[in-house]
């Protein structure tokens, strides 16, 4: 495994999702730096370091932690952006949402994502997926460097 900082980009729109994910993983030491899109638009600006973002601003993260339910563009259009760049491609997605449906769970296969997760309702199960999702993709997980 290379030995870089372990970066993450968390896309998602609810605060209190958000801050409960962004607390869990700031106690995981694996990860490095968590970034944080509140919307589709903003996480694809920061994945192609356009707009506000430059490459210092926005290193290419080494998993993206994804939720469907989006403003501007929802995940789904944010997980076909990223699969169909030649440069983004390689880049670990996983989605991390509410929804259950197969309808979401299905679309999000056909579009490359490399793992679907349903959020659990409470802190503690939260916490306990989030630690175990740490430990596969920051550890045990092969990982190339994606520039």
């Amino acid at each position: 495994m290379p030995e870089t900082e372990f970066i993450l980009l968390l896309v998602e729109d609810d605060e209190a999702h958000a801050e409960l994910a962004l607390l869990t993983l700031e106690k995981q030491k694996m990860i490095g730096k968590v970034f944080h899109s509140v919307d589709g638009e903003d996480a694809l600006d920061f994945l192609h370091q356009r707009r506000k973002y430059t490459p210092e601003t926005a290193p290419r993260p080494n998993l993206i932690l994804l939720d469907l339910r989006l403003p501007k563009l929802d995940g789904l259009e944010v997980l076909a952006g990223i699969k169909n760049d030649k440069v983004l491609r390689r880049i670990p997605v996983v989605v991390l949402t509410t929804s259950a449906a197969e309808r979401d769970i299905a679309s999000a296969y056909d579009l490359g994502v490399n793992s679907y997760l349903t959020k659990p309702v409470g802190y503690e199960e939260l916490e306990r997926m989030l630690g175990d999702l740490g430990l596969y993709w920051c550890q045990w997980n092969q990982r190339t460097l994606v520039r």
